[in-house]
């Protein structure tokens, strides 16, 4: 990956303290549902005490953990480990780095069945194996928990020398709520992360958040009340399902972007500006093919020579998948 000369400086990252065949055990202390008012979704913010196990105090906002289901799979092997995102900043929900959170969604689809019409055993479901058990859980109950995974999506050494653009999708806000908490709210009085604190954060920072309806949004009330005490930092709700006047659906996040070019544009012209964006792959498909087409590439990307040479309003989704990637000002997580 190329260097650029405004790449920012990271923290260092405590990696596989816990590996998935070594779990430590945990405890969830809350689960409380997260979305806003009804919803097709079942989302749930997991609080997990850490206490007394090698991961206290070990995780940064921006990580994942493991989980790891104490039961066996259809086939009679034990579950593998599922990744989530950190949704607690650096010093925990605690300010001890004890208790850290997650945001998490319940997987339910039906099988498709388009196949095979006349298949005999109706539309089952698919529940997700990991998230309908750690959503399942209650207060007190014990759970096994590996990590800390991933050292590129956290924030600068020092935060305030650069302005942000967080992009999310969904759950995909799970990380920017600890990043925000730290940048914006600071751990508790009295705890020794708040000895060490740095103060608020003055950067400019903008939520780009995406999800199908309103409903969907996570954390919304909290994030509405952040963007009304804190000048520094805008709220952009993305609603892409929800009714037009004329045909079709609302934009995506990318959409959202490269319409408000007006307003974003100074910002990503900026040396201080980093973009992170979490939630579905593919994501970044269009992320990047509006950065590129909007002439700011050079700074988030790096092209690849078999097709620099073709006007980005050309590229393919698999040629951007295959030949584009971020930059160090450009931090990517995708699942």
């Amino acid at each position: 990956m190329t260097v650029h000369p405004n790449d920012p400086l990271l923290p260092e990252a405590k990696m596989h303290i816990a590996l998935p065949g070594a779990p430590v055990v945990a405890r969830i202390v809350s689960s409380e549902s997260c979305i806003r008012g009804k919803s097709a979704s079942f989302v749930r913010h997991i609080g997990i005490d850490l206490s007394g196990t090698p991961l206290e105090g070990t995780f940064l906002a921006g990580q994942s953990f493991g989980v790891i289901v104490p039961r066996i799979d259809s086939k009679g092997r034990p579950h593998k480990v599922r990744l989530y995102s950190i949704a607690s900043p650096s010093y925990g929900e605690d300010g001890f780095g004890r208790v850290i959170s997650t945001t998490c969604k319940r997987t339910i689809e039906e099988i498709p069945d388009e196949n095979d019409p006349k298949r005999s055993d109706g539309h089952p479901l698919i529940l997700g194996v990991c998230s309908n058990w750690l959503c399942d859980q209650s207060v007190g109950s014990d759970i096994l928990v590996s990590g800390p995974n991933g050292k590129r999506f956290v924030l600068p050494t020092n935060p305030s020398d650069h302005d942000y653009i967080f992009m999310a999708t969904g759950t995909g806000i799970a990380p920017f709520r600890g990043m925000i908490h730290e940048l914006l709210v600071g751990p508790p009085a009295g705890s020794p992360a708040h000895a060490k604190w740095k103060g608020l954060c003055q950067s400019k920072i903008h939520l780009v958040m995406g999800v199908p309806y309103r409903t969907d949004l996570l954390y919304d009330s909290w994030l509405r009340d952040l963007a009304s005490t804190h000048p520094n930092f805008t709220y952009h709700t993305v609603i892409s399902r929800e009714p037009l006047p004329q045909l079709g659906h609302g934009p995506h996040t990318h959409h959202y972007l490269d319409a408000r070019l007006d307003f974003f544009g100074t910002l990503l012209e900026s040396k201080r500006t980093l973009i992170y964006a979490c939630g579905l792959a593919g994501m970044q498909v269009g992320i990047f093919k509006t950065l590129a087409i909007a002439g700011f590439g050079a700074q988030y990307l790096t092209v690849h020579e078999e097709i620099a040479a073709i006007a980005p309003s050309h590229w393919t989704t698999e040629q951007i998948k295959r030949r584009v990637r971020p930059t160090h000002r450009c931090m990517l997580e995708v699942y």
